[in-house]
């Protein structure tokens, strides 16, 4: 038995809320953070989960080369929308995917948002940020900490929509009784620690998406804030 939760917020400070979330059958959950002038951020972002959600219908066994393949047609598809409308050139979005079948997690990812797996006591990030911070941090020139307050922490290294031709990342991983799941964008991140994170999805909160939604609030909420859990049954 799966549990699964969904929260967003539009934060404290801007005007609009450029995240989305879906979550579809069978077992597929995305989150995708959109940027780009007007709406052009949220335009990106919900062009991404839909066109997701449209690829993957129907297919009857979901794979890493499945999901990479249906974030790939969302970048297709955004390039195309900015084409066609010139008000939106420049838009993009994240990308995190994952879906669950037969005890197995496959994911595909692109951008800053996150995949993280809790097993035990042990939180752990699964995807890569494509971001100019990450880069410094694994080459050792910043810390962690130092990354969460860089003047360059919203650069992203890879986003969808803004090149035609687009890596994915993908992998897959075992799933045991009692993990927890967590994809988030990074207005979560900004502004709640990992180990907040990891003591809030143990907690045993009726909703978890929606109290670590509130702490990214009580910490200033200064972006958009999106939290898929899935809890895994026991």
């Amino acid at each position: 038995m799966i549990q699964v939760y969904e929260a967003t917020d539009v934060g404290l400070v801007r005007p609009r809320n450029e995240d989305c979330a879906v979550v579809f059958e069978p077992s597929t959950y995305v989150v995708a953070d959109g940027m780009g002038g007007h709406v052009a951020g949220e335009v990106a972002s919900h062009m991404l989960t839909d066109t997701v959600r449209r690829q993957l219908s129907g297919v009857a066994a979901i794979g890493e080369d499945e999901l990479r393949q249906a974030v790939l047609a969302g970048n297709q598809a955004i390039l195309a929308c900015e084409d066609e409308n010139p008000d939106y050139k420049g838009m993009g979005t994240t990308a995190t995917v994952l879906h669950l079948a037969d005890d197995e997690a496959y994911w595909a990812h692109v951008g800053d948002s996150r995949l993280y797996l809790l097993r035990g006591d042990s939180l752990q990030q699964v995807t890569r940020d494509h971001s100019y911070v990450e880069d410094l941090v694994v080459e050792g020139t910043i810390t962690e900490a130092e990354a969460r307050v860089h003047p360059k922490r919203n650069y992203l290294t890879r986003a969808v929509g803004i090149e035609a031709e687009l890596q994915v990342d993908t992998g897959h991983f075992p799933v045991e009784q009692q993990d927890i799941l967590l994809l988030a964008t990074d207005g979560l991140m900004k502004t709640v620690e990992d180990e907040e994170i990891c003591r809030i999805l143990r907690a045993g909160y009726d909703d978890p998406a929606a109290e670590l939604i509130q702490r990214a609030l009580a910490g200033g909420g200064k972006d958009n804030i999106t939290a898929i859990v899935v809890v895994c049954g026991s």
